[in-house]
């Protein structure tokens, strides 16, 4: 547990007669993000309230920094920061107003409030808002103030769910390197549905699946165990399915429109890179036009599938 700032044993917890989560088991290094992965309703809030202490577990222990959380929640909660889905933000307060209110709340020394306040601004890159009502804030600032609040008392362990949704890309970009800078000093636990989030940010990930964990490594054993077993196609003049099944190493194909195939190939067997050649080969030989060739993303649930599927099976 020296090297963990979160370790969590055994966690189950039971509403009314079914299982929200069963046999949780998880670590947390001191810094970088670890992604919680999973389809509403798979878990993640409940893992989260208890991790967070707003919700008493039914069975298991959570420790943070090496505290008991159900025997010492009050020291446990000083190295949290959360950040709920919808921030708990005070609209008709400005971004200082806010903060004091929040260094308060987490029993910041009132000698101590106002460099707290000055560290968190400027780790969100919101000072120049400091008298601003937070309901005049833009949607990626309200987000960068709610961070904020959540760093302002530094903690060990920052605790953010679903920290881009309802974001437009361009606000969505600076959140994520904003939670990148923050990740060099705390370790962070990023809760999310979407698949991608984790790829473009997460170091770990861990996903979660009726509420177990089936999946649990680095996000490199991750992109590498998903490997596609499938590649999109266009052709301009695209042949029929009989001459492709001609091709060693396809076991399908499935055409999408007139030019755009979805190709299947025995992934055990073949690699993607030798399937890719061989179309492109008989494709420029056979002047069909190819236009476009890459591996298929597999969906969320389709992934979800898979591992449950091999999680059960062991």
């Amino acid at each position: 547990m020296e090297n963990s700032i979160v370790k969590i044993e055994g966690l189950s917890h039971r509403y009314s007669s079914s299982w929200a989560i069963r046999d949780i088991n998880l670590e947390v290094d001191r810094t970088g993000i670890v992604g919680l992965l999973g389809a509403n309703g798979a878990g993640k809030s409940t893992t989260m309230n208890i991790l967070c202490g707003a919700l008493r577990q039914t069975e298991g222990k959570v420790y943070i920094d090496g505290i008991d959380m159900a025997a010492d929640p009050v020291a446990a909660k000083k190295g949290i920061g959360f950040l709920p889905q919808i921030a708990p933000l005070h609209l008709d307060l400005t971004v200082d107003e806010y903060l004091s209110y929040c260094a308060k709340l987490r029993d910041i020394d009132t000698k101590k409030i106002r460099a707290a306040i000055t560290y968190a601004k400027e780790r969100c890159g919101v000072a120049q808002y400091s008298k601003r009502l937070i309901r005049n804030l833009s949607g990626g600032y309200r987000q960068r103030v709610g961070i904020a609040q959540a760093i302002i008392h530094r903690p060990k362990l920052v605790v953010l769910d679903e920290p881009t949704n309802g974001l437009d890309p361009n606000q969505i970009i600076e959140v994520r390197g904003l939670i990148k800078e923050i990740a060099r000093e705390h370790a962070v636990i990023l809760s999310t549905h979407i698949l991608s989030e984790v790829q473009v940010m997460c170091r770990d990930i861990r996903m979660i699946d009726g509420g177990r964990i089936v999946f649990a490594d680095s996000m490199n054993a991750f992109n590498n165990y998903m490997a596609p077993h499938s590649l999109l196609v266009r052709w301009e003049a695209p042949p029929a399915v009989e001459r492709l099944m001609q091709i060693s190493g396809l076991t399908r194909v499935d055409f999408l429109t007139e030019q755009r195939a979805k190709v299947y190939f025995n992934g055990d067997q073949h690699r993607e890179g030798d399937i890719t050649d061989r179309l492109v080969c008989d494709s420029v030989s056979e002047k069909w036009g190819l236009r476009e060739i890459g591996p298929d993303k597999n969906t969320l649930d389709e992934i979800f599938a898979q591992l449950s599927n091999q999680h059960k099976k062991n």
